[in-house]
């Protein structure tokens, strides 16, 4: 499927970014990029751009949808939610345009059935900066569960009311040679919430179609904060990608998304690559241009087994059954202490505690109710499991600390 090659012949010429006509040498810039994006608006019917936030330094955070009309299966790019990582940005920015403008057959068929939603630079102060965090030094993708952020709210905001079924993340990592030095790292969400078939295909996502493709296209790829023995490729040790629901990828599958963090390698593979920084760029932009074909194969040949996921795992809220897990992962069994076995119906909060966590629950699409003088947060809903990890007090991150109910 043809959805990341150079664009289709158009009724108007596709513009090209500032990473595209310097052939590499120069990231986009950010007047650059809102340029590009304006013409794409104009010169594509399928495409439509809106800002979703505003940075503390007044930056836009914006959303393009691409799609010329609703459609069930819903995909999210999010794009260098570390400002330091702009690889992603580059290869999201280029995909936009080859969609907005591709006139072939199998990418019109992809888009009358998908609607693709890109946040081409979730960190826009951090990129100005050339920053991991944003202006305040804040880690975006540690705040998808207290939603502090300008950033964050507004992605949140754009899961509550798109309701995706993929959450693409894309990222940069520095190597640690020869143990964790591989073009492409890829995971998928390793927090316990995650319903089993979402956990499923968000895992086929990565090992059936991402790391694959990318290795057809000649990139090497591994799992995401797993060292490896350089000679036997045997695991030796974790030292990143847990299940703490903060980072989105774990949020996605909590909120009932096939989520992906990939990861492509930011150091020098070569000797012309110190010499020449543009060959560097490209390889960087290549590999997240390879992964993301993958993506959209996945999307492409799975939707109904992923539609099935999802909306299965949306609705098994409001059955109120199983156990809620305040810690672990999908390789580290959460301990008996991190276990609701038989979570409460609820959670109540005083109108104070209500006051200060409000906007975040809705943001989160957590419902709740007036109760007396307070409210009542049931667990009787689509959010579930996301409830405890906001209100429990054993939660590791809780916003507040709700009073069990047990007569919901």
């Amino acid at each position: 499927m043809p959805l990341i090659t150079a664009p289709a012949q158009a009724t108007s010429t596709p513009p090209r970014t500032g990473f595209e006509t310097s052939d590499g040498a120069n990231w986009t810039t950010q007047p650059g990029e809102q340029a590009f994006l304006a013409a794409v608006d104009r010169g594509s019917a399928r495409t439509t751009v809106r800002t979703i936030g505003t940075t503390k330094q007044g930056r836009p955070v914006q959303l393009v949808r691409i799609g010329s009309h609703r459609t069930a299966d819903v995909m999210l790019l999010i794009c260098s939610q570390h400002g330091d990582e702009p690889s992603g940005r580059e290869a999201c920015l280029t995909t936009v345009r080859n969609l907005a403008y591709a006139k072939d057959a199998a990418t019109r068929r992809f888009l009358d059935r998908t609607t693709v939603l890109v946040v081409p630079t979730a960190n826009p102060d951090g990129r100005a900066a050339d920053t991991r965090g944003n202006s305040d030094g804040v880690d975006i993708n540690r705040d998808h569960l207290a939603l502090k952020t300008a950033e964050a709210r507004a992605m949140a905001a754009v899961i509550r009311d798109q309701r995706p079924d993929v959450i693409y993340d894309l990222h940069e990592y520095g190597a640690t040679v020869p143990y964790y030095d591989r073009d492409l790292m890829a995971l998928w969400p390793r927090n316990l919430n995650t319903a089993d078939r979402v956990h499923a295909e968000a895992n086929a996502l990565s090992e059936k179609y991402v790391r694959p493709t990318a290795g057809k296209a000649g990139f090497s790829s591994g799992i995401y904060g797993i060292w490896t023995d350089p000679v036997t490729g045997d695991p030796i040790k974790q030292t990143a990608g847990d299940g703490q629901e903060r980072i989105l990828r774990n949020m996605a599958g909590v909120k009932h998304a096939a989520g992906l963090l990939v990861e492509t390698r930011t150091d020098a593979l070569s000797e012309a690559e110190k010499a020449d920084a543009s060959l560097n760029h490209r390889r960087r932009v290549n590999t997240q241009l390879a992964a993301l074909k993958g993506a959209f194969r996945f999307v492409g040949e799975r939707r109904g087994s992923i539609e099935a996921a999802t909306t299965a795992s949306r609705l098994a809220g409001f059955k109120d059954r199983g156990p809620v897990y305040l810690g672990g992962a999908d390789n580290d069994p959460a301990k008996a202490e991190q276990i609701l076995q038989d979570p409460p119906c609820g959670y109540r909060l005083t109108a104070a505690q209500f006051a200060d966590v409000g906007d975040e629950l809705a943001l989160h699409g957590v419902i709740s109710k007036a109760d007396g003088a307070g409210v009542l947060v049931p667990l009787r809903q689509s959010q579930r499991a996301l409830v405890p990890l906001l209100l429990d007090e054993r939660a590791a991150y809780h916003l507040t600390e709700g009073e069990v109910a047990t007569d919901c």
